[in-house]
């Protein structure tokens, strides 16, 4: 196909996500002219595959599935390039009732040793009987798979010689229909086990709440491995019959303003990402020629922010900067949500932009209150993004650490239920049961209302977020703890946040020895081997033996240790640099 598929049906309704299974939402889906559609980095489309064209390769492929040994209820691994491949082998998945496990590819990564340590952890806890990946990245997985005893390890075109067979049947609404691995832990990996009745119920809500009509047109970069890449900008829109423009995310990455580029030539209408994406487009903007960019950004409609916490100067920023080209800031559109949940779990309403909440910075952290305050430059307060209303169907409590309710402006744990809420933790039932009970799903975040619309303020769990991806301060601690000269307890990680508004991850290091050179060679140490293992930049701040707090148990107080460099309780040494 030379052209991208339209934004129209010709014949077809438009039908938001009411179908019992993810199967049947693509039956439904091919039977119009819409689909998705590949571009390069420069905003050259590479392939378009239409809905028809998909659910027929998709249906084809699950023959081979049957005919290499998969049977229902198999979890197949695929690497999650944005590419059709990757969407033909996932519905494959769902025609022969197995299960696929995206997960991410190499270039998501830094380390080789560590990305592939982390892929045969999905694989492994997973239990996945395939691996299917692009033929570029066979030597990690090969790797990775070494020992495994799996039916197959190997690509598309692999997959697609192997004979087919009929006799496998898809999933009804209470199976599961895909596992959603976050880009956090990698020695302590969680699948997020979704139904066909969990993503439905999701995406028919998520639709809903930004008021897709048959006009709207996606695009996206966000990677197919990322709950917000995956449902919000594939399944969704599938579910919806909705066409989308991809750029694959490492393309972003080097040429943000051709997500723009394709926007406007396409008068896209909906596209989404955290704030650091739309902050690279600013920066880029203003390192290009000086000749103006030929944009109009006049057509989207709704631009989605989250992710990650909404820092509303870049926005404000990015707004400034692109409103010459069209772009209008009423379009910003908050969100929030997590893969335990599918997806979304509260909207703003369309067309409003951002509102915005200054609080006492004192009343937050002493009394655990959002007691407004003017937006002055006394430093007194902080500006949270108001993410809008809690989509329908479903609920959220604030409670606090007793599990009671709480009122408007208290702060408290988040708490969600409904059929959005996750099956549980692919094997894993005493991760499930600390944070799902009685059909309530503890988010970990903590959170207000304001008036009826949700306020997040942080996590009240240790991941941390840097640019859109997250990552388990266990991960960094460990890394340094194996050093020669390091023992367990020896490091704290946390972020902080800079004046800027931007989070800086850092590490604390306990450091036994005196000698001042011998400090710096320990401080740039760390900082490599985080670097390398974890490909994460950190702030190594050397900190006195014993320094580190710990709990009744014996565990790293990480909160604690955070609290208390903050307050000066903790000191750090000279390090040499």
């Amino acid at each position: 196909m030379s052209s991208p598929t339209p934004t129209n049906n010709t014949n077809l309704p438009k039908r938001l996500a009411d179908f019992p299974t993810l199967p049947e939402a693509l039956d439904y889906a091919a039977q119009g002219e819409t689909g998705f559609n590949f571009y390069s980095s420069r905003g050259e489309l590479k392939h378009a595959l239409s809905f028809a064209d998909l659910s027929a390769e998709a249906r084809s492929v699950a023959k081979n599935l049957c005919g290499g040994g998969v049977v229902p209820g198999d979890r197949v691994a695929l690497l999650a390039e944005t590419a059709p491949a990757f969407l033909i082998a996932f519905f494959a998945c769902q025609y022969a009732g197995a299960i696929p496990v995206p997960m991410p590819t190499p270039v998501a990564f830094g380390r080789r040793d560590a990305y592939i340590g982390q892929i045969r952890n999905q694989i492994t806890s997973s239990g996945a009987a395939m691996v299917i990946t692009p033929t570029e990245f066979m030597p990690f997985v090969n790797e990775a798979t070494d020992g495994l005893n799996l039916l197959m390890v190997g690509s598309l075109d692999d997959l697609k010689i192997l004979p087919q067979a009929d006799g496998n049947k898809a999933g009804g609404p209470d199976d599961l229909c895909y596992l959603q691995y976050s880009s956090g832990s990698t020695r302590f990996p969680k699948g997020v086990a979704v139904s066909h009745r969990n993503l439905m119920v999701n995406c028919a809500a998520m639709n809903a709440a930004v008021n897709v009509s048959p006009d709207d047109r996606g695009v996206s970069w966000l990677p197919f491995y990322h709950d917000m890449g995956l449902v919000g900008f594939m399944l969704g829109c599938l579910t919806s019959q909705t066409t989308v423009d991809y750029l694959p995310t490492e393309d972003f990455a080097r040429r943000p303003l051709t997500w723009l580029r394709i926007l406007s030539e396409n008068k896209g209408t909906m596209s989404y990402g955290p704030s650091f994406g739309y902050e690279l487009c600013s920066r880029r903007f203003g390192s290009a020629s000086a000749t103006a960019p030929d944009l109009d950004l006049s057509s989207w409609r709704v631009a989605g922010i989250g992710g990650e916490m909404i820092k509303p100067l870049v926005m404000e920023g990015f707004a400034d900067v692109f409103r010459p080209y069209g772009f209008a800031d009423t379009a910003f559109n908050a969100s929030y949500g997590l893969a335990e949940c599918v997806l979304g779990v509260s909207f703003s309403t369309p067309g409003r932009g951002m509102l915005l909440d200054h609080i006492s910075k004192q009343e937050l952290g002493d009394n655990h209150r959002a007691v407004p305050v003017d937006n002055d430059s006394s430093g007194t307060g902080r500006t949270f993004v108001v993410c809008g209303r809690v989509i329908p169907g479903h609920t959220v409590e604030i409670r606090d650490d007793d599990g009671q309710s709480l009122a408007e402006r208290e702060i408290g744990r988040v708490f969600f239920s409904g059929e959005s809420v996750m099956q549980g933790y692919y094997g894993d039932q005493e991760a499930t049961d600390a944070c799902l009970q009685d059909g309530w799903l503890d988010t970990g975040d903590l959170g207000y209302f304001l008036d009826d619309e949700l306020v997040i303020v942080g996590r009240s769990k240790d991941m941390m977020i840097v640019n859109g991806r997250n990552y388990w301060p266990q991960d960094i601690e460990w890394t340094v703890e194996r050093m020669d000269s390091m023992r367990s307890g020896d490091a704290a990680a946390f972020t902080l946040e800079k004046d800027d508004g931007n989070e800086q991850p850092t590490i604390l290091v306990q450091c036994r020895p005196s000698d001042v050179d011998v400090r710096s060679a320990l401080t740039a140490e760390v900082r490599a081997r985080v670097q390398d293992q974890v490909g994460l930049a950190c702030d190594v701040i050397l900190v006195p033996p014993r320094t580190l707090p710990k709990t009744s148990s014996g565990k790293l107080a990480r909160g604690k240790a955070k609290a208390s460099f903050l307050s000066g309780e903790i000191q750090p040494l000279a390090a040499g640099v």
